[in-house]
């Protein structure tokens, strides 16, 4: 096997944050702005940043709706995101395993 190129990782995934939400929802269907914000123990404006740079290569969907005059955001993961995912993981394995 030739050497590891580092640069075939994604960019996009490569973050703390960003990997755990992508790890998050890529386990569920789908998580709304809060349980993420909890379950990934980030703040609401370094978390909503992390997402919008998901969003915006269409990793994480998202849809907004008021539950008692609260708004309530969820995202979900996209089958393209589903497909970044999955090569971002089988690229870092491919570096263990050397």
């Amino acid at each position: 096997m030739s050497d590891f190129d580092y640069k075939q990782l994604d960019d996009i995934i490569h973050s703390r944050i960003r990997l755990a939400i992508m790890a998050l929802l890529v386990s569920v269907e789908s998580a709304n702005f809060v349980y993420i914000r909890e379950k990934v123990k980030a703040s609401d404006g370094n978390l909503s940043v992390h997402i919008r740079k998901l969003e915006d290569v269409k990793y994480v969907s998202s849809s907004k709706k008021f539950i008692e005059r609260k708004p309530v955001t969820t995202y979900r993961i996209t089958s393209l995101g589903q497909k970044a995912f999955e090569e971002y993981v089988n690229r870092l394995s491919g570096l263990i395993n050397k």
